[in-house]
């Protein structure tokens, strides 16, 4: 990890933290590829790219995952690992529901109305990561909003494994879900058979769900053909500690994310005197514990910083400069810096909110925004999944109180065809 100290390295933290979103020439390349020939060839592209890249052999009728093998995953599962799935699913489902959006109706004097109606996407696919570690969690938090908001097609991709394995986990809690149209295929072929469709794949309005860079590559060639969540980035965690936290916690949560990616960002801003020579003791013992160490130490060389200041001020500043992904605040009188922190995906706050709570069974969304995109980007929520339309209708009356307002800023803008259109009815009986 890199040391810094604040001020003094203030040039140095912000070029750290002000990392733009890094683009490669090569993997946009053969994204562009992949997007292609999936469009043109469909379910043959598919199967070619899953045996070049997965190592798995399908045919088109082994690309969906049969119903009976989604049942026999969740029976498969055992007891406790079933009843921690129905707990995080219940919590999920109980933060999210209220986030449910109606609309609203106005009505004046004149008769006329103007209404705002939400209503909810006719079909999304959801990407469930599967590589290096099966993302059931994943899978909750994209599922459900979509489901409260009233989704009728939710069609699930995830990469097989060698010999078309998906891991029971992923497949079990389609199943508790009541999601059957899950289909083995990953990657941006996955992203592009959502788009476009393929003679087994349905096209989808919108795809939500993180994966590798060629995933999220895709998810960002794509937009405009369908929607999307966000373009997430690795996972990253920034830590706001002092003395009151045990450096055996401070160390534990820097590494709940590193172990993700080694292009992952762990952040510590430390307020007061850190000392060093035990924290780096401790982070060198729980390296040496981890089955993942490899992983660990590679996201720490690259993109491990810890960052020296004085004030809960002087935190709070570089906290929002760096807008991470996840922001634990480890201080005493937590709340008292919290009303400062405006930039983060989520926030965990205490010593007794680590972000694996948020991540699996607390019931807050663990798809954020990444790479800076907390100051405006918002968490997966059911508003995600929903779309508004604007109805207006007027009265003869209510036009009349509007159309000459409305022909004066046509003539002001210059646009004389809108001002006929409203014009030719001042000066006529019509109607329907």
């Amino acid at each position: 990890m890199k040391f810094f100290q604040y001020p003094k390295d203030a040039d140095a933290i912000r070029k750290k933290f002000l990392t733009a979103v890094r683009k490669y020439p090569d993997i946009e390349q053969s994204v562009e590829r992949i997007i292609a020939s999936v469009r043109k060839n469909g379910d043959k592209a598919l199967l070619k790219f899953t045996r070049r890249f997965d190592h798995a052999a399908l045919t088109e009728k082994s690309l969906r995952v049969s119903v009976a093998d989604l049942k026999k995953a969740w029976k498969g599962l055992s007891p406790d690992v079933r009843e921690v799935i129905r707990l995080a699913a219940k919590r999920i489902w109980a933060f999210h529901a209220p986030q449910a959006q109606t609309g609203y109706r106005l009505k004046d004097r004149t008769g006329s109305s103007l209404e705002y109606r939400i209503a909810p996407l006719a079909s999304v696919g959801l990407y469930v990561p599967g590589g290096t570690a099966p993302l059931a969690s994943t899978l909750l938090m994209n599922a459900i909003p979509a489901q409260i908001a009233g989704v009728k097609e939710i069609v699930v991709v995830t990469p097989p494994g060698p010999g078309g394995r998906i891991n029971p986990l992923i497949l079990g809690t389609a199943w508790f879900l009541g999601l059957k149209k899950v289909y083995r295929v990953g990657g941006a072929q996955a992203v592009s058979a959502l788009a476009f469709g393929t003679q087994t794949i349905p096209k989808v309005d919108k795809v939500a769900g993180p994966g590798n860079i060629y995933v999220a590559t895709a998810k960002r060639m794509l937009y405009g053909i369908i929607d999307m969540d966000m373009i997430a980035g690795p996972s990253e965690i920034l830590v706001i500690a002092d003395s009151s936290a045990p450096l055996s916690y401070v160390v534990a949560d820097l590494l709940s994310q590193a172990e993700h990616d080694p292009l992952s960002a762990a952040v510590l801003i430390y307020i007061g005197d850190l000392d060093q020579e035990a924290f780096l003791k401790e982070l060198k013992r729980q390296i040496a514990l981890s089955p993942r160490k490899e992983i660990i130490r590679k996201a720490l060389k690259h993109q491990g910083i810890v960052v020296k200041v004085k004030t809960r001020r002087d935190a709070a500043l570089l906290a929002n400069l760096k807008a991470p992904e996840h922001l634990e605040i480890l201080v005493k009188n937590p709340m008292r810096i919290v009303p400062e922190l405006r930039n983060a995906g989520a926030l965990f706050v205490g010593p007794f909110t680590p972000e694996p709570i948020g991540d699996y069974v607390a019931g807050t969304n663990h798809v954020l925004p990444t790479m800076g995109t907390a100051r405006f980007f918002s968490p997966l929520s059911v508003s995600s999944f929903s779309r508004a339309t604007s109805i207006l209708n007027f009265t003869r009356k209510g036009f009349e109180s509007l159309a000459k307002a409305s022909i004066r800023f046509a003539e002001e803008e210059e646009l004389p065809a809108h001002a006929q259109a409203v014009n030719i009815r001042m000066n006529s009986p019509g109607g329907l």
